[in-house]
């Protein structure tokens, strides 16, 4: 039976997440900072439609990246390696929310909705959420955004206006992260995008294991920077 969340109430033991539709735990509460936090903290994520009544994620295998894990395709290198695009850190972080909410192709709509772009404006502010940003000749031209909690970072959405705008914003990410000793990147689900650069995945237990461990390690100071030769 699907759990209703009260306010202030704790979400129920991620074994209850449901079978069908797949690691569906709970629904309802509110996207407060405090209950954002507690769910990333404890492997859950939101992910509903505009107008629908919030419902939590916990997903069973789990799709994550160890940032040692990496693959960049040889193609990619060489392309970083000209630098084709500036890229910075948190620059414009309510922007790229906007942007990964316009609707792809082949797709009506998109579960980021101003509720969500709030939320986790809020996160940002908290320095708690993050993006990463591609820019050409001034202009926002892809990113991504996601939330860091100790060394474990949980990836959101990404989009790119120009070629391999968001895969070069990931990979400097993902080997700045490797650098601050960052165990794990959730992907939360299996997409042949993300496996092509060694995401994989792995039983929830596992998931849950090494998240307990992860997010009680010290965080790494705000404000957040790259290191100058990420593109090497």
């Amino acid at each position: 039976m699907l759990t209703w969340l009260a306010p202030g109430q704790d979400f129920p033991p991620l074994a209850q997440a449901l079978s069908d539709p797949a690691g569906l735990l709970a629904a309802g509460g509110d996207l407060s900072p405090a209950r954002l936090i507690a769910a990333y903290r404890q492997g859950i994520f939101p992910w509903y439609n505009a107008g629908d009544p919030i419902l939590w994620w916990s997903p069973d295998p789990r799709m994550v990246l160890l940032p040692d894990e990496l693959r960049v395709p040889r193609s990619l290198v060489k392309l970083m390696r000209r630098q084709p695009y500036e890229i910075r850190v948190d620059s414009a972080f309510r922007a790229v929310m906007t942007a990964c909410a316009q609707p792809r192709a082949g797709q009506a709509g998109t579960w980021i909705n101003a509720d969500i772009i709030d939320a986790y404006t809020q996160l940002h502010t908290l320095g708690v959420a993050h993006s990463v940003e591609a820019w050409q000749d001034g202009v926002l031209v892809g990113g991504l955004y996601g939330i860091a909690l100790g060394r474990a970072f949980y990836g959101e959405s990404m989009f790119a206006r120009a070629p391999d705008a968001s895969k070069i914003a990931f990979v400097h990410l993902v080997r700045q992260l490797q650098r601050w000793q960052f165990g794990m990147i959730d992907c939360q689900m299996n997409t042949a995008h993300l496996a092509r650069f060694g995401a994989r995945e792995i039983p929830r237990a596992d998931f849950i294991a090494r998240l307990e461990s992860l997010v009680n390690l010290a965080a790494v100071p705000t404000p957040w920077r790259l290191d100058h030769d990420l593109a090497e």
